[in-house]
């Protein structure tokens, strides 16, 4: 445990920070002045006042704002006339107790929890507690600290998964890329032969298959190059040829359950590289497969594909009832792996509710694919 790093990603504030003081701080005054049993009234609000500002820095620094937190509120009972933590409003304690396993490092959770430990044990021998309630402030602080270690695992876990759809994206490209390069290599092979055989009756045939070998030869350097930082497994390989754009169309028709696919391709498709051929499609499927199972009472998805001179763009778009079929700041495993896919050969791809009905997936790549 005490290996364990920081989380990552700990945002510094948010606007729930400033919500959370403007809450707090106000309920810190009222009940400074309307708790009739509060023992020294002013300090008792003084102090929660200046502690109040910790809840800012709970994610960055969270062993240092619950020591200073905690260990003043252990040692307040001891010098000061009055307990300060016996303010009901003081309970803001509990969010850095959370934070502190949801967002600190192993040893900031062990280091932080012996000074959560010593208060609730200090106030209850200090009398300033009874027994029970020793007991319930030890439960709620485990609550707390458990309920953001429960945060911190599953959100360690869904990042492991959006490594791991990526990563399985990185190897369906590799094998689209590994089929391309075959084919070239062994096209120029072919021309090869062909030179050597026919070189001795016909020597300009062996100029011209030379030409067909550099052209060849260069079409495979360019799809290598889109094989840089791409990774695969050992796994048994995939025999069955890679889809093109032209299969897109076969997306298309109407099925026994759900909303009928439209497929529209404009524009000069005819000398893409595999690569983004099978990108586009498989862009198309994973967006018609999420509309037709998550768009509630969609009756059209339309598929639209459009190139120019440098680029190829494509439009999944349902007309599905209004709201979202996933929060936009929480992408699903299926569009993490799309934007994976599109971004490895340069492009881009996005998906947003539309206005009025419906949801859109937009990618856009370039035609040459990585380092167009």
């Amino acid at each position: 445990m005490l290996a364990e790093p920081r989380a990552p990603d700990a945002p510094a504030r948010v606007w729930r920070d400033w919500a959370l003081i403007a809450v707090f701080a106000p309920a810190i005054v009222l009940e400074g002045i309307f708790r009739p049993d509060l023992p020294w009234r002013v300090g008792c609000v003084v102090v929660a006042l200046a502690l109040l500002p910790t809840l800012l820095w709970r994610r960055t620094q969270p062993l240092a704002t619950v020591a200073i937190a905690f260990g003043f509120t252990t040692v307040a009972p001891l010098v000061l006339p009055g307990d300060a933590c016996q303010m009901y409003a003081t309970s803001f304690l509990v969010l850095l107790s959370y934070t502190l396993f949801r967002w600190g490092s192993g040893r900031d959770a062990v280091l932080g929890s012996a000074f959560v430990a010593a208060k609730v044990a200090v106030a209850g021998l200090a009398g300033s507690i009874s027994g029970g309630e020793v007991v319930a402030g030890f439960a709620v602080m485990f609550a707390a600290a458990t309920l953001g270690a429960a945060v911190r695992f599953r959100a360690a876990a869904r990042l492991r998964e959006f490594d791991r759809v990526k990563l399985l994206e990185r190897e369906r490209l590799a094998r689209d890329l590994h089929d391309t390069v075959a084919h070239h290599v062994s096209a120029m092979a072919i021309r090869a032969q062909a030179g050597i055989a026919a070189s001795a009756s016909q020597p300009g045939a062996a100029v011209e298959a030379l030409r067909v070998i550099e052209a060849e030869a260069s079409r495979a350097l360019t799809e290598m190059r889109a094989m840089v930082r791409v990774l695969r497994r050992d796994q048994p390989a995939d025999l069955a040829p890679s889809p093109r754009v032209a299969d897109i169309e076969r997306l298309a028709g109407r099925f026994r359950a759900g909303p009928a696919v439209d497929v529209e391709i404009r524009g000069d498709l005819g000398d893409l590289p595999p690569t983004v051929g099978s990108a586009l499609y498989r862009l198309a499927q994973e967006s018609v497969t999420n509309a037709r199972r998550h768009a509630r009472h969609a009756t059209r998805i339309e598929v639209s594909v459009a190139a120019d001179d440098t680029s190829v763009r494509l439009r999944v778009s349902d007309d599905g009832e209004a709201g979202t079929i996933r929060p936009a700041g929480s992408p699903g495993f299926g569009l993490m792996g799309m934007m994976e896919r599109a971004d490895l050969l340069g492009g881009t791809c996005e998906a947003g509710p539309n206005p009025d009905r419906g949801w859109t997936v937009t990618a856009v790549l370039p035609r040459a694919g990585v380092g167009a």
